[in-house]
């Protein structure tokens, strides 16, 4: 296999993904374009898998004339700034939602028995002068303004092995994360469909009747964590699993896990569920450090065992560190490219589009048959090599 190339990710995105017809026409709302979109929508996603997080970065290598880039024009960081401003957020999540089921099609999630969906809120970017409507105040312990940040909630599979994260909802003044979450998953879910995955996880924040009713209507089951916010649902299964050995002990590569499992707890007053499975596990390690959590669910013991279901529990981590931490420490998530409210949106999802093509790529398409499996790490230093041995050869 020869080595690993933008021009081949290129290649791999246009035709196996399926993505040609988005890169050519990924939504550009310009009036007069002098510059090709294909040419700016590509420079933003092959830059930000090379690490280089701003606008001026793009410029700046578009303009070093290395032809290994596929950038068809080079073109200024302002260019940038105009063109996502106008860019139809609706058209990348649809060759997101396009690209996740062409990935299915495809059997990438094959070696998992469960497609789980997980949903968190997160900050990316601050600033210390509010730049546009979506801006929200941070404040002090005495209520003092001292900056401002924008927030989002996200949307990933996990569970797969492959964490793809695919759409964001920012909120701004009087929105929250709460509400943020309910509209990420009913879109999600009209443009996957009912099918597409087998769970929704999510953390105690989401546990209220009004989300897990939301999640019924999207058709999706939900497990969420059980935490001190549900005060009359914890003291029952504290005085039911307290008094009680654990209803399985397993063991989970070198952990010890135990497993309270039951599914008759009643449930609270304004969750309109016949009954309420709850799970604890209490995850013994080898450096003898314990980690205890609680879970509720709606998923019916006949169809997810206690051991799956503490899996899919613990797949709700995927969101945060293949997700956000990886987003923020090596792709720049936090950085505010253009303070300008659709830029910013676009530039979340185009950073999105940008990991579900590297990850389809890298974990699936690069490590077919005897393949080696290569990180992320590897693979930006392979691209970089690329790039640097195309400009030796024509300097």
């Amino acid at each position: 296999m020869n080595s690993p190339t933008p021009r081949a990710l290129l290649r791999y995105a246009s035709k196996c993904l399926g993505l040609g017809q988005y890169l050519h026409a990924p939504g550009d709302g310009r009036s007069q374009p002098r510059i090709p979109a294909c040419a700016l929508v590509w420079s933003l996603l092959i830059v930000r898998l090379l690490r280089e997080i701003s606008f001026y970065a793009v410029e700046q290598l578009v303009r070093s004339g290395c032809r290994a880039l596929c950038v068809s024009q080079s073109f200024g960081d302002d260019a940038l700034g105009y063109f996502t401003e106008r860019l139809d957020p609706a058209v990348t999540r649809g060759a997101l939602i396009a690209t996740l089921h062409r990935a299915k099609r495809n059997k990438a999630f094959q070696d998992s028995p469960f497609i789980g969906l997980a949903i968190d809120g997160t900050t990316a970017g601050h600033s210390a002068q509010r730049g546009c409507q979506m801006c929200r105040a941070q404040r002090d312990a005495q209520k003092k303004i001292i900056g401002y940040a924008h927030q989002m909630a996200s949307i990933s599979v996990v569970g797969t092995g492959l964490s793809l994260p695919f759409d964001a909802e920012p909120y701004g003044p009087g929105d929250s994360e709460y509400a943020a979450g309910q509209r990420v998953l009913l879109r999600a879910q009209s443009q996957l469909g009912a099918r597409f995955a087998d769970y929704l996880v999510v953390d105690g924040a989401y546990a209220t009747a009004t989300f897990l009713h939301t999640a019924g209507r999207a058709g999706i089951p939900v497990v969420a964590r059980l935490k001190e916010n549900l005060p009359e649902l914890c003291q029952s299964v504290e005085r039911r699993f307290a008094a009680t050995p654990p209803t399985h002990v397993y063991r989970d590569g070198k952990d010890r896990v135990e497993i309270w499992d039951a599914d008759d707890f009643a449930p609270w007053e304004t969750l309109h569920w016949d009954r309420v499975r709850v799970i604890r596990y209490r995850q013994h390690k080898p450096d003898k450090t314990v980690v205890e959590a609680q879970w509720l669910t709606n998923l019916p013991s006949r169809r997810v065992g206690s051991l799956s279901l503490y899996r899919i529990a613990k797949s709700r981590w995927e969101i945060e560190n293949q997700g956000f931490n990886d987003a923020k420490n090596r792709y720049g998530l936090e950085h505010i490219c253009h303070h300008h409210a659709n830029s910013i949106l676009m530039v979340w999802l185009l950073l999105m589009m940008a990991l579900v093509v590297e990850r389809l790529y890298r974990i699936r398409y690069l490590h077919r048959g005897t393949h080696q499996l290569r990180s992320a790490d590897q693979l930006c230093r392979l691209f970089w090599l690329s790039l640097s041995a195309t400009s030796l050869n024509t300097g």
